[in-house]
């Protein structure tokens, strides 16, 4: 792979390993204690908010947060190694996990001194629940074409418009709503845009439940209604909400997240090959060896992150290319039960729950069509 499209590799040093061994044996402990069942796609469809406090008091959260708003003052290096093994686990993580991997650093970098003060010590703690505001009816991946609205008015600015696909807003305190804060100029479509954050539990916010086909519930739409968002809950300058959420989709793109959502599926998979309840396949060998491609690319852009380096288009290769594996799991062991041999109970509740999600891997965070645009401009072809 071109170092143009993903940073060079980099070695995990022993300290780190030391870091991820202690985080595996507490998850070994909580699964044996029977604290959590191992799930897919954990990230979004498993809350616990005891286990995301206890992480929090473990000092597993808010790990890039400087130790003077309640961080841990910790790498990035540090918290892909503990992120990565609670989703190889499928531990449940899905109340914590928008507000500690993309607002923490958003507000790190664009925040007021008040809203890191706000904000960063409960996102640490594991007690602030954020969510993400992008996302509109007629507006997904070309987030130009947002169309919720901020007007400016005394001692603030009111919204109105509806956020669609919104994770966990049935559960969050809440989130950082991108809207257009100036008419659109068609020749620059990308300025006029602006970020705020909103609590949702304000008066004019309605949260309506978007339910799964398989019935549940994790998506949902936002409706703003003159919502009422103080000057001091603009997020960073009027008119630069676009440069500010693209560099926040370098966090959001290219975790491991984008890779591990069916991973308890193929290890509970190689289990039962290895135990004779399903046929060894050779296929196997091929899935463990892209995840473990994809761990060394994924571990790549977090060390330029840690760096400061540019790492947009790296995000996009990784989220393309993870979340297509993430599906291709799912279909591989969906193939092996047409071989005749049966799922025990287990394994069965696993693939189920893949199958359902597996249509949303290559949407959520941006298309993967999309994605491929962002990676030829990153490349130079358009």
């Amino acid at each position: 792979m071109s170092a143009r499209l993903v940073p060079p590799g980099a070695r995990e040093l022993p300290a780190l390993t030391e870091l991820r061994l202690e985080v595996r044996a507490f998850l070994a402990e909580q699964v044996a204690a029977g604290a959590f069942v191992p799930h897919v796609d954990t990230w979004l469809t498993r809350w616990d908010r005891d286990f995301t406090r206890e992480l929090g008091r473990r000092g597993w959260l808010g790990m890039v947060i400087p130790t003077e708003y309640g961080g841990q003052g910790r790498t990035y290096l540090e918290r892909f190694v503990v992120t990565e093994e609670l989703l190889v686990v499928g531990a449940p993580v899905a109340a914590h996990w928008i507000a500690e991997r993309q607002i923490g650093p958003s507000l790190l970098r664009y925040g007021t001194e008040e809203q890191k003060e706000a904000f960063l010590p409960g996102i640490s703690r594991g007690e602030v629940v954020f969510g993400i505001g992008m996302s509109e009816p007629d507006s997904g991946s070309d987030l130009a074409s947002v169309r919720t609205r901020a007007e400016r008015v005394d001692g603030g600015w009111r919204l109105t418009g509806t956020k669609v696909w919104t994770s966990g807003a049935h559960e969050a305190d809440a989130f950082f709503a991108l809207a257009r804060s100036a008419p659109i100029d068609p020749a620059h479509r990308h300025d006029g845009l602006s970020q705020f954050i909103v609590d949702l539990r304000a008066p004019g916010v309605t949260i309506r439940p978007i339910i799964s086909m398989g019935g549940d519930h994790h998506f949902n739409e936002v409706h703003l209604d003159g919502v009422l968002i103080p000057d001091d809950r603009v997020l960073g300058e009027i008119g630069d909400g676009w440069s500010q959420v693209t560099s926040e989709l370098a966090h959001e793109r290219s975790g491991p997240e984008r890779v591990l959502s069916t991973f308890q599926l193929l290890a509970a998979a190689a289990q039962a090959m290895d135990d004779g309840r399903l046929p060894t396949d050779p296929g196997l060998g091929r899935h463990v060896a892209r995840l473990a491609a994809l761990h060394h690319m994924s571990f790549a852009v977090s060390t330029a992150l840690e760096n400061h380096e540019d790492a947009d288009t790296a995000a996009a290769v990784v989220k393309v290319l993870g979340t297509t594996g993430e599906g291709d799991i799912a279909d591989y062991v969906d193939t092996l039960t047409a071989t005749g041999w049966a799922l025990d109970e287990e394994l069965d509740t696993l693939l189920h729950a893949a199958i359902l999600q597996r249509p949303g891997f290559t949407l959520r965070g941006g298309t993967n069509e999309i994605l491929r645009g962002v990676i030829a401009r990153g490349l130079g072809m358009r």
